[in-house]
């Protein structure tokens, strides 16, 4: 009976842990900065399903650990909405500091790390309580927030400080600060948390910061006045960069390794938001002056298909 009990006891828990923690949709969401509103495209049609009308000046965007609720920073209301990917619901709304404009979730505790820019801070809340954590002085305009998949540090960058801030995490103290090119705007972690890129608006830089050494070891300015480098995100297999271009209307295909420029994709007119599936087959983009997203083929480099959204689409984020 009791080897029984046992064999029960084995099945479940091999059936507990096979289910995922919550069901994913493959929905793109996309942030729409002047209407307010949240622009919702079927990922097998590349048609837009549904429009979320979430809150005032909605920008950045991103996913619980889980999976299970959709955060979207509210500018001009200074909150977060939580939004139920698959009801499409707002669930709730909580306070987050003056102007909030981008954040990271952490891997672990699912706290947000969030830029106000017009404080100098950096924030960090609970979002299933809505209370604030701790608040961390960085430099003028934080923008970019990003945290490393090991759960060790958040990087945040100061746009007016030209400085990237590394933070260590349960610490919540500045481990070091780097001095990067002109007004950077993004971070993003390598999957082994080894390296940040970083890119920076006015003087075009893409630059990657090692972290052991906590140094940049490299660095390639991007040709052309109009290049003004702000989202980035890295491919599954770690060999290529994807950089939005601003106003240079591109994305901008890198080598991971060198910052070579593969290619250049034309897009649309201000190129934002950045957000790859889960596969690295599709990349989508945010045109803010166009309102629009672009989808692009990575395996061509190609744009396969324009879709038109909200007014002034901001950030981009996909339910995978």
């Amino acid at each position: 009976m009791r080897s029984g009990l046992l064999f029960f006891l084995i099945v479940f828990l091999s059936l507990v842990q096979a289910v995922p923690a919550a069901d994913t949709t493959g929905r793109v969401f996309v942030s729409n900065e002047k209407s307010d509103t949240l622009s919702v495209i079927d990922p097998d049609t590349l048609e837009v399903e549904a429009t979320i009308n979430v809150g005032k000046r909605p920008r950045d965007l991103g996913f619980s650990p889980d999976k299970s609720e959709l955060y979207v920073a509210l500018g001009d209301e200074d909150a977060i909405a939580v939004v139920d990917p698959v009801s499409l619901k707002v669930i709730r709304k909580f306070k987050a500091g003056s102007d909030p404009e981008a954040f990271a979730v952490h891997p672990e505790t699912g706290y947000l790390f969030i830029s106000n820019e017009d404080a100098g801070l950096a924030s960090v809340f609970d979002p299933a309580t809505g209370e604030k954590v701790v608040e961390i002085k960085v430099g003028l305009e934080p923008e970019g927030v990003a945290a490393s998949p090991d759960g060790k540090y958040v990087a945040v960058t100061s746009e007016s400080s030209n400085l990237l801030h590394i933070i260590e995490y349960p610490g919540y103290t500045i481990d070091s600060n780097l001095v990067v090119g002109s007004r950077p705007r993004d971070a993003t972690f390598t999957r082994d948390s080894k390296r940040i890129y970083v890119t920076s608006e006015v003087s075009g830089d893409v630059e990657i910061v090692d972290m052991e050494s906590k140094k940049i070891i490299k660095s390639n300015q991007l040709e052309g006045q109009k290049a003004k480098p702000k989202d980035v995100v890295i491919m599954p297999d770690g060999k290529t960069i994807y950089v939005a271009g601003g106003r240079a209307n591109s994305v901008y295909a890198m080598d991971a390794e060198t910052l070579e420029v593969i290619k250049r994709i034309a897009t649309g007119k201000r190129t934002w938001g950045l957000a790859l599936t889960s596969d690295g087959k599709h990349l989508f983009t945010t045109d803010g002056v166009d309102s629009q997203v672009s989808v692009i083929d990575t395996a061509s480099n190609t744009v396969i298909k324009r879709i038109k959204v909200g007014a002034f689409p901001w950030g981009v984020a996909i339910h995978n």
